[in-house]
């Protein structure tokens, strides 16, 4: 069978080559043609999974069996239709609601412990370090009641104004210790 004058095995090789370059590109530049929230399945990556899932499967069917070219592409679409739901609601969603959950508020930083990286002099700035379940987050400090704090020490984050913490030099309570 022979469709817009390709051969089958052409068809599916070409729409699968056409399909993944697409692929490469919208994975290099896809923030750009980003068109936010809107309808799941007419999302890009969604589109271009389905046409070259269903080229590969088409193309290997192809070159790989003998059935007729109508049972090859209704298995090609369907097996692309299975796998397409299953990209999207296995990996595509988790992913789109893990990247939110990365992100911190200023105010979740109140109450944490952060070291010193760089000393805080007495009405100045300096930087503490701190890890979160984000990673490490550096961040402009200062005395809390402008008092100096050295390096390497611990201290705790009372409040935060204009991007700066104000912190005061940390104990740890130990209650094992009975004195």
């Amino acid at each position: 069978m022979e469709l817009f004058g390709l051969a089958m095995e052409q068809l599916y090789l070409s729409t699968l080559i056409i399909a993944g370059a697409l692929t490469v590109l919208y994975v290099f530049f896809g923030d750009i043609a980003d068109g936010g929230e809107g309808l799941p399945f007419f999302n890009p990556t969604v589109i271009l999974a389905f046409f070259t899932l269903a080229a590969a499967t088409g193309y290997l069917l192809e070159i790989g069996t003998g059935l007729s070219d109508m049972a090859i592409i209704g298995i090609s679409l369907a097996t692309a239709v299975l796998l397409d739901f299953l990209l999207y609601f296995f990996v595509l969603l988790p992913l789109s609601s893990a990247e939110a959950s990365i992100a911190y508020t200023e105010e979740s930083l109140l109450g944490q412990v952060a070291r010193v990286i760089i000393p805080i002099p007495v009405n100045g700035y300096g930087e503490v370090v701190m890890e979160t379940y984000g990673g490490m987050i550096a961040k402009r400090a200062t005395g809390y009641d402008n008092e100096a704090i050295g390096q390497d020490e611990q201290v705790l984050v009372i409040d935060v104004k204009d991007n700066t913490l104000y912190v005061r030099a940390y104990e740890p309570v130990n209650f094992g210790d009975k004195k």
